[in-house]
């Protein structure tokens, strides 16, 4: 009994060391996971994560007793249910994810395994011998007899996903050989800094973000000048909006400032600056001619050789 409350506090201890050393948590399910398959995760994690594994009603209590000073790890306890773990890591959250979720084994079919994907025979020969074919028939694989063997005719789905898998069903794929099933470790939730959000949310590219961004800025910005509300995102366009404002009511009275002066005078004098506009497109052509001669002066000055030989 003493041991099993040693075990207990050090589990604890490690648990509340991690989750202080940590800022990420994946929780991940282990359905079908073999021992051998955590242990080539752990290895591949070396250095960038560290695996949990623990009974859940464990894990809860752990949890619980650290609240107080950790309240943030409460979003974990909904989640601590079935048969999962815990991957704590500071590292690349995608790429910590794809070394987990990377080792995946084939396994045969089990008689009252769930299916987690449609499993098929397909069409061919299967070598064995024409005594079997009343269990074919039974499954209602077709067959027919081709050189002493029984050969199947079609592909035939013989499992639904979700479907638990028939004792004869998977007599079936084991004497054929088929293992239509991998089985892996799968992330079910992802803990960081506080949040926990779904693994799909680590799928989203950072176009799409500042996308989704600035399109919120752009909605925000838009409902702040219809309701006249102030905001960061609205200020710009309210300072030149009333600074437009002014403008037109200087045109339009005898109220001026320095701002305003230019435009005014552009008004009451339009012909002024009709006349400028061409002097000015004048000199600007007559520039660029000038720019385009002085390449061809500076050739023939070069090509002259003044009257003297290479060697003069």
């Amino acid at each position: 009994m003493g041991g099993t409350r040693e075990k207990k506090v050090e589990y604890f201890a490690k648990l509340r060391t991690l989750l202080e050393e940590y800022k990420s948590i994946f929780i991940v399910g282990v359905d079908n996971v073999s021992s051998q398959q955590m242990h080539e995760i752990r290895r591949a994690l070396r250095g960038d994560g560290v695996i949990l594994m623990g009974k859940n009603t464990m894990v809860r209590r752990a949890i619980r007793g650290f609240l107080s000073e950790f309240p943030e790890f409460e979003r974990i306890l909904p989640h601590v249910r079935g048969n999962v773990g815990f991957v704590f890591t500071n590292g690349d959250l995608k790429e910590i994810r794809e070394v987990i979720v990377s080792n995946k084994v084939a396994a045969p079919a089990r008689a009252g395994a769930v299916a987690p994907k449609d499993v098929w025979v397909p069409a061919g020969n299967t070598g064995m011998e024409p005594g079997k074919t009343s269990f074919f028939q039974a499954l209602g694989v077709p067959t027919k007899i081709a050189r002493g063997t029984i050969e199947i005719t079609n592909d035939v789905q013989v499992v639904s996903a979700g479907g638990k898998v028939g004792a004869s069903e998977a007599t079936l794929l084991n004497m054929l050989n088929i293992s239509p099933f991998t089985y892996g470790v799968a992330i079910l939730q992802v803990y960081d800094q506080g949040q926990i959000f779904s693994p799909e949310i680590l799928d989203i590219e950072e176009e799409a973000l500042v996308k989704s961004f600035t399109s919120a800025i752009t909605s925000v910005t838009a409902i702040s000048l219809a309701i006249g509300y102030p905001t960061i995102s609205a200020v710009i366009h309210s300072v030149f909006n009333h600074y437009k404002e002014i403008l037109a009511i200087s045109i339009a009275t005898d109220y001026t400032f320095e701002a305003a002066e230019a435009i005014k005078d552009r008004i009451a004098n339009p012909d002024a600056y009709a006349a400028a506009a061409p002097v000015a497109a004048a000199a600007t052509s007559e520039s660029a001619a000038a720019v385009d001669e002085a390449p061809e002066e500076a050739a023939d000055e070069s090509d002259d050789d003044m009257g003297f030989g290479l060697f003069d």
